[in-house]
C-alpha cells in the first residue's frame, strides 16, 4: 500500500468516525428536546390546571363574599328596627376593613393554606348576631312551666314575702328607734311590707326564663301571690300579736 492509499484510508477512519460521534450527538440533543419538551408540557399543564382551580376558588370566594354582604345589610336593617336602638345613632352599615389592614394569617389564597381557620367563620358570627337580634325584636316563645314547678310556686312566693316581709319589719323597727332620718327609713319598710306578697314574682319569672326557659304564666304567677298573701298574712299575725 502506498503511502497516498494510508494517508487516504486514515482519512476515511477519521470520517467515519466523526460521522457517528455526529449521529451519536444529534441523538442525545434530540432525546433532551424530546424530554425539555414533555416536561414543559407537564408544567404548562400543572400550570393552567392550578388556574383553573385559582378561578374556581375566586369565583366561589366572590360568591360567599356577596352572600356575607347581603346577610350583613339585611342584620343591619333589622337592627335598626329592633326595640331600644336608635337609628340615627346607629348610623349606615359600616364599610368592611380594607385587606392592608387584616393581619397575614387572615389572607388565605387558598381554603387549605390555612386549616385552623375555620371557612365559616363570618357565616358563624352572622349567624350569632342574627339569634341575637330576632330574640331582641321577636322573643322567642317559650314553653310553659312544667308540671312538677307549679307546687314550689307558693313555697317560693312564701319565702320570698317572708324575706322581704322581715326586711320591712326590720325597717319599721330601726326607723323607729330615734336615728336620722327615721321617716324616711319607717316609710321605705311599710313600703316593703306592702311589695312583700308580690315579692316573689319577679323571682320565680326570672328564674323560669333563665333556668327553666319557660314562661310564668297566669296561672303561675296566681300561684306565686298566693303563697306571698299567706305569707304577709302571717306576719302580720305575728307583728300584731307582738304589739
Amino acid at each position: 500500500m502506498t503511502p497516498r492509499d494510508r494517508d487516504y484510508q486514515l482519512m476515511m477512519n477519521a470520517l467515519a468516525d466523526i460521522t457517528r460521534r455526529r449521529e451519536t450527538e444529534l441523538d442525545h440533543a434530540d432525546q433532551a428536546y424530546q424530554d425539555s419538551t414533555a416536561r414543559a408540557a407537564g408544567e404548562l399543564a400543572r400550570a393552567e390546571g392550578e388556574a383553573s382551580s385559582a378561578d374556581r376558588w375566586a369565583a366561589a370566594a366572590a360568591a360567599q363574599v356577596l352572600d356575607v354582604d347581603r346577610e350583613a345589610a339585611r342584620l343591619w336593617d333589622q337592627l335598626r328596627r329592633a326595640r331600644g336602638v336608635r337609628s340615627r345613632a346607629l348610623g349606615e352599615l359600616p364599610e368592611p376593613s380594607s385587606v392592608e389592614s387584616l393581619p397575614r394569617v387572615a389572607l388565605q389564597r387558598r381554603p387549605t393554606d390555612n386549616a385552623q381557620a375555620p371557612r365559616d367563620s363570618a357565616r358563624a358570627l352572622l349567624s350569632r348576631a342574627a339569634e341575637r337580634i330576632d330574640d331582641t325584636v321577636r322573643p322567642a316563645a317559650r314553653r310553659p312551666l312544667p308540671r312538677w314547678t307549679l307546687p314550689l310556686l307558693p313555697l317560693l312566693g312564701a319565702l320570698v314575702a317572708g324575706l322581704t316581709g322581715l326586711l320591712a319589719a326590720g325597717l319599721v323597727t330601726i326607723g323607729g328607734a330615734g336615728v336620722p332620718a327615721g321617716e324616711v327609713v319607717r316609710g321605705a319598710g311599710w313600703l316593703c311590707f306592702l311589695l312583700a306578697p308580690s315579692s316573689g314574682v319577679p323571682v320565680a319569672t326570672v328564674y323560669a326564663h333563665r333556668r327553666l326557659q319557660a314562661r310564668l304564666d297566669i296561672g303561675g304567677i296566681g300561684l306565686t301571690l298566693l303563697g306571698g298573701m299567706i305569707a304577709a298574712a302571717l306576719l302580720s299575725l305575728v307583728f300584731a300579736s307582738s304589739r
